[in-house]
């Protein structure tokens, strides 16, 4: 109660009740004196309603108070229901919004920061394997009696796998682009086979190492980020003549129609394990059939990133000659 009367409007509105009262009962007083007792009863009585009327007022106000500071303490088992009546009832409706977009909030953080924690237990992981081959790489060169080929073969070793690191980071940074949201996917057109020509260019010699055939076609058109899209198409052509056997074929066919333009890359390897299909395009999944040289799983993830990036689809699957993977830059959003 003392609580209330310091209030600084509910002192003004009893002391506005009181002056008003005070005029009624000098007016009654100059007109009829006999009327001064009842009129004093009844301002009083109208003020004790009012007061009454106040202090329940603001002992919910205190309570929703209470609960939303519980609320923003960590506690989610508390209902805002008993607040739905009287003048409350809109204040209620905005604050339950408000703790139902905290509490989402919330739930996104905690997902951000276990998913956070898993990506960079996945990094270090992915580093720390040749990090460890290299330190030992190093270990060997510095023994006196080592060889000259020896040498030669190690330090070739080395630089292999300070390569790889190289190409880990640079895909992880244009990953985290990606997610972010920096990176703006320009509009250019060019020609189906150019786009498969610039893509290819880098895997030929590799290929070639391997003696793979790779087999090109396009036809027609398209619009897309050529940077960008001959990344993630190289990407996957990359992945095919990993799990392609040395003398096996690869081809990258495109086309066009009146819907989407579609490139088609498949290979003559073993195909994709059945429990390895739903998960092909995971941050650093591997497959059961993959080794250490295989790469580090995130080619295909960042090849996905790219292509739906631009409003496209990338899809995996197997037939009957190996694993196909079947891209479409469509032509109207979808």
């Amino acid at each position: 109660m003392i609580k209330l009367f310091r209030n600084g409007e509910v002192f003004r509105s009893l002391l506005a009740f009181l002056i008003l009262s005070l005029a009624a009962v000098i007016s009654v007083w100059t007109y009829d004196e006999r009327l001064i007792i009842p009129v004093i009863c009844f301002c009083l009585g109208f003020m004790l309603i009012h007061l009454i009327t106040m202090l329940f007022r603001y002992k919910k106000i205190a309570e929703l108070t209470s609960d939303i500071d519980r609320i923003l303490h960590g506690e989610e088992n508390i209902s805002l229901e008993k607040y739905t009546e009287g003048e409350l009832a809109l204040l209620h409706s905005e604050i339950y919004k408000m703790t139902i977009r905290l509490r989402e909030q919330q739930s996104k953080l905690v997902e951000d920061k276990m998913y956070l924690a898993d990506f960079l237990a996945d990094v270090s992981h992915q580093i720390r394997t040749p990090l460890t081959s290299i330190n030992i790489l190093v270990s060997m060169l510095s023994e006196p009696d080592l060889s000259f080929e020896k040498r030669e073969q190690t330090v070739h070793k080395l630089y292999g796998l300070l390569s790889r690191i190289d190409w880990l980071i640079t895909a992880l940074l244009k990953m985290s682009k990606i997610d972010a949201g920096t990176v703006k996917f320009r509009k250019e057109k060019l020609t189906v086979q150019q786009l498969i020509d610039k893509a290819c260019m880098p895997v030929r010699v590799p290929i070639e190492l391997h003696s793979q055939e790779l087999i090109e076609n396009g036809e027609g058109e398209l619009e897309c980020d050529a940077a960008w899209s001959c990344e993630a198409i190289g990407n996957i052509v990359k992945n095919c003549m990993e799990h392609t056997p040395d003398g096996g074929t690869i081809k990258v066919i495109g086309k066009e129609n009146s819907l989407f333009s579609e490139i088609v890359i498949t290979d003559s390897g073993s195909g994709i394990d059945a429990e390895d299909l739903p998960h092909i395009f995971e941050r650093f999944y591997k497959g059961r059939s993959s080794d250490e040289k295989g790469g580090f799983g995130i080619g295909l993830a960042l090849a996905r990133m790219i292509i739906t990036g631009q409003n496209g689809t990338l899809k995996a699957e197997n037939y009957s000659g190996g694993a196909m993977f079947t891209i479409r830059f469509y032509k109207t959003t979808v």
